[in-house]
């Protein structure tokens, strides 16, 4: 029995070192846009962000990802899982929308970035009801539905 279990278990680990190498896991735990335009549903936001004013001084995981190293690493594995899970399953989203979750990290992020603004504004009182993208949506994508598409600029 347990020559089976450890059988089993050098088995699992060696296809999950596989898989991980064959998808070049370690680039995924970094900060490289690119990476996050590997999949073609992320073209359209890639170039928006690429040629915007956020190029110079955000990347992806500054906006959707918690600053905090194992909460980062939480929400990166997370929405890992969901990527793969989505392309793997065939399930792809036409149109990518945030979860209430991700929804929540852009606004403390985007709260924590502009915090002089954010503080210049009505004394400090965000309206609470309402995220910072609802209004300022174009900013750190581009206009939707604008997209430079089929290429992908990665000049710098």
């Amino acid at each position: 029995m347990k020559l089976q279990i450890g059988v089993g278990v050098l088995a699992l680990v060696i296809v999950a070192g596989t898989l991980m190498y064959v998808s070049d896991f370690t680039v995924y735990l970094g900060n490289d846009p690119t990476t996050c335009n590997n999949c073609h549903v992320m073209d359209a936001a890639y170039e928006g962000w690429f040629h915007s004013p956020h190029k110079l001084w955000a990347n992806c995981n500054d906006c959707h990802t918690p600053h905090d190293l194992i909460p980062k690493y939480i929400v990166k594995a997370q929405n890992g899982f969901n990527h793969v899970s989505a392309f793997t399953l065939g399930n792809i989203p036409s149109a990518i929308r945030a979860k209430e979750s991700t929804r929540e990290i852009v606004q403390e992020n985007c709260v924590r970035c502009h915090i002089n603004t954010v503080d210049s504004v009505a004394d400090g009182q965000m309206d609470s009801e309402r995220y910072c993208f609802e209004c300022h949506r174009d900013i750190a994508h581009g206009q939707r539905g604008v997209s430079v598409l089929p290429y992908q600029d990665k000049t710098k």
